[in-house]
């Protein structure tokens, strides 16, 4: 396996890290303090193509192979996870989920104005009594349902945790239809859809969840995605490839909290020295750097598995389990070097910490990925591993 990037991925990485360097580093702590969303830095990455990174050139997407779109997301994640959790929402879940599973009409209608940052895509998967175990039991656990009226189909329910939900000219939703759970586009202007109140949350401030309420919210037929019953599959897909976007954040987000305290233990002076030249930060410095460079290959890995056509479901959750452990305690570690300044809001450290924390909670939790790992170790063994 030819580990080297190639150069078309070298300039895709360089055109991606002057991008976060200018649009989103300057902004992102005052973001994060005002709980404000990264408008203006979304709008410059679609006008840089970012936002159909992997849609096809007809679709006016920039068509990026996987690897070279997971580069994206971590090096926004290394300045903004909040950013990249935005971007990784739209692409890997709502775009793609049209891309791989609408018709030519749906595709036509929403995946140009989507590459061109007109549509922010939304997902709304979740809800106040069902989350990822929904997708486990068939959609039977989603209280969201979708009644066929003529050439209409009528939503009722509420969803919660949706991400974009702020900002989404389209939402992907998940419903019980009468063959069971389905999928329907739902335009931000559909009549019986309301916006709810945004999450306040502990971290990725700067990112939107909010509350979605459907109320005899009515669609076309045609808009269902895919085959009737198909949702759970394509919740399931999706997932997937959001599981491998997430670890990318994690990868960036860990790796430049490294970056940030290395280069605070050069400038700190304790005891009249350095305290890079202290063992125990030492230490804590290459504990973090092993664990990130092993999240670096599984991540990369997945990613190629992707580009290949390989199936990924295992490593997906194995990149997310483990790229949410990385980030924590990267982050964790690397605030104990920064001491009383990495407490502090005033330096990125602080937010570095609370946004790596979502990592474990957002696509599913850890304990989820961990079930499909096992399961995945025990079907050898025909042992059926429920959650």
């Amino acid at each position: 396996m030819d580990f080297a990037f190639s150069e078309e991925q070298e300039m895709f990485l360089a055109m991606f890290r002057d991008f976060s360097a200018k649009e989103v580093a300057p902004q992102a702590e005052e973001l994060d303090h005002e709980e404000a969303l990264p408008l203006d830095a979304l709008r410059k990455a679609a006008q840089q193509g970012f936002l159909g990174a992997t849609l096809p050139e007809k679709y006016f997407g920039a068509e990026l192979d996987y690897l070279s779109y997971v580069l994206l997301v971590e090096t926004l994640a290394a300045d903004s996870v909040s950013m990249a959790v935005m971007l990784a929402t739209h692409v890997s879940l709502a775009a793609m989920s049209i891309l791989e599973n609408g018709d030519e009409a749906q595709k036509e209608a929403w995946l140009p104005v989507m590459s061109a940052g007109e549509a922010i895509g939304a997902f709304a998967l979740t809800e106040p009594d069902a989350g990822s175990d929904a997708v486990y039991q068939g959609g039977s656990g989603w209280q969201t349902r979708a009644t066929p009226e003529g050439d209409d189909v009528v939503l009722d329910g509420v969803k919660s945790w949706v991400a974009n939900g702020e900002v989404a000219g389209i939402f992907v939703v998940f419903a019980r239809g009468p063959e069971g759970g389905d999928a329907f586009l739902v335009p931000a202007d559909a009549s019986g859809l309301t916006l709810g109140y945004r999450e306040p949350t502990l971290g990725l401030r700067s990112a939107a969840f909010n509350r979605l309420y459907l109320e005899k919210c009515r669609v076309p037929a045609s808009n269902r995605l895919g085959a009737p019953g198909a949702g759970v599959e394509i919740a399931r897909q999706a997932q997937d490839r959001m599981a491998i976007a997430l670890g990318a954040a994690g990868l960036g987000v860990a790796a430049s909290s490294l970056d940030v305290a290395s280069q605070f233990a050069t400038e700190r002076v304790q005891f009249g020295v350095p305290i890079a030249e202290k063992q125990a930060i030492q230490r804590y410095v290459a504990e973090v750097l092993t664990e990130v460079e092993a999240l670096r290959y599984l991540v990369y890995h997945a990613a190629w598995a992707v580009d290949r056509g390989d199936g990924f479901s295992r490593d997906a959750s194995v990149v997310k389990a483990f790229g949410a452990k990385v980030a924590r305690n990267a982050t964790n570690q690397m605030l104990q070097v920064l001491g009383g300044y990495g407490y502090m809001e005033d330096y990125p450290m602080a937010r570095k910490y609370r946004d790596a924390r979502a990592l474990g909670i957002i696509g599913g939790p850890t304990e989820l990925h961990h079930v499909r790992i096992a399961q995945d170790v025990f079907a050898k063994r025909d042992v059926d591993v429920v959650p």
